[in-house]
């Protein structure tokens, strides 16, 4: 049986040459062409995987012999034409970045392209895999008796510069809750055993982008916001999202509270945001806490430092890759599929159109 996947890439940017490092950390996985329109991204890209053939257009990258797979990791309003396109031409083993598409009005083809296409298709949502947050994911249910209650809270860094300014507008990114935070509200369906039934948000621009132009454009995408949504179940979760709190000592802070306790998790942010003179970057925690016997249990759950080297992301991009790969092998089914990425953007939307109505949505 064939043991060594070799990977097609449209996109190479700052988290497409996440990616790249990562698949070079994998066991039996090659990249063996990159399609990426920018000069400066593609050169970047060529460094790290400098056998990868650089085909001109995506259509062309299609054409490459022995591919086995392939990685959408393009801006977002991207992905729904480049889905269709590998659907139409080329239908291999898919990983396809989140979100997996925008636009309310995608929302029925989308599903329509994915559950004709023959081969497996994974949605990336690297948060699944961070090492703390797997932890909380597998003992939630023990720990709390059935969770009840769900926070996220993310005080992060504002949105980095992407090729194009593509990430300052709503109408490329699909808007903050649907391009930052579909991870999170994929996290919910995971921690909730129940469907999603409505939503409540209430965001918008305070500090970050405001005195920035594009083509005589300002952004307007926003920096802060909160997230209700309930569950079919009587559960409820909720985010808290700050985009100029990079000062805080962990980005993600996560707690799930049930009858029997509560569970926690800590996730610091990119080690290289880390300032030097602070010393060391903090270690990610699992924190117990019963309701008999009192007493919080704290545990590290620290990351191979490779792997903290290798991206931004906790390690998650390499533990992915890792299960990707059994998918695109036969070995396994996706973890995520466009079924999942498909519900997080649709809570992203949901969560939109609640903040820009102040109305409740159903789902």
């Amino acid at each position: 049986m064939k043991d060594t996947v070799t990977y097609g890439i449209i996109g190479c940017g700052m988290m497409g040459q996440e990616h790249l490092r990562n698949i070079a950390l994998v066991p039996g996985a090659r990249v063996g062409a990159i399609f990426e329109p920018d000069r400066a991204m593609r050169e970047a890209a060529a460094a790290i995987a400098p056998d990868a053939v650089l085909p001109e257009t995506a259509e062309d990258l299609l054409e490459v012999e022995g591919l086995d797979c392939l990685l959408i990791a393009s801006p977002n309003h991207l992905h729904i034409p480049q889905l269709e396109m590998i659907a139409a031409k080329r239908p291999l083993p898919l990983l396809i970045e989140k979100p997996l598409f925008t636009n309310p009005a995608d929302a029925d083809r989308v599903m329509e392209i994915c559950a004709a296409y023959p081969a497996p298709i994974w949605v990336a949502m690297e948060y699944r895999y961070m090492p703390p947050i797997a932890a909380l994911l597998e003992q939630a249910d023990m720990a709390t008796g059935g969770v009840r209650m769900l926070t996220i809270r993310e005080h992060r860094f504002a949105f980095l510069k992407k090729v194009g300014d593509w990430n300052r507008f709503n109408r490329y990114s699909g808007g903050t809750f649907v391009e930052k935070c579909c991870h999170f509200f994929d996290l919910m369906r995971l921690v909730i055993p129940s469907d999603p039934v409505r939503v409540m948000a209430s965001a918008g621009q305070a500090a970050n982008h405001l005195d920035e132009s594009y083509g005589g454009e300002t952004p307007d995408i926003w920096d802060h916001g909160y997230v209700i949504v309930e569950f079919a179940n009587g559960a409820r979760a909720m985010l808290e999202l700050c985009m100029f709190a990079e000062g805080s000592r962990y980005q993600e802070e996560i707690s799930a509270v049930g009858p029997a306790g509560k569970i926690e998790c800590l996730v610091p942010g990119p080690g290289r945001f880390w300032p030097a003179d602070l010393g060391d970057p903090p270690v990610p925690q699992l924190i117990v806490s019963p309701r008999n016997p009192k007493g919080p249990m704290v545990l590290d759950i620290p990351v191979d430092p490779e792997l903290l080297e290798a991206g931004d992301h906790n390690g998650s991009t390499y533990y992915q890759h890792v299960r990707f790969r059994d998918a695109v092998l036969g070995k396994a089914a996706p973890e995520v599929t466009a079924e999942d990425g498909h519900m997080a953007v649709r809570l992203g939307l949901a969560a939109q159109l609640s903040a820009s109505t102040g109305k409740v949505v159903e789902v």
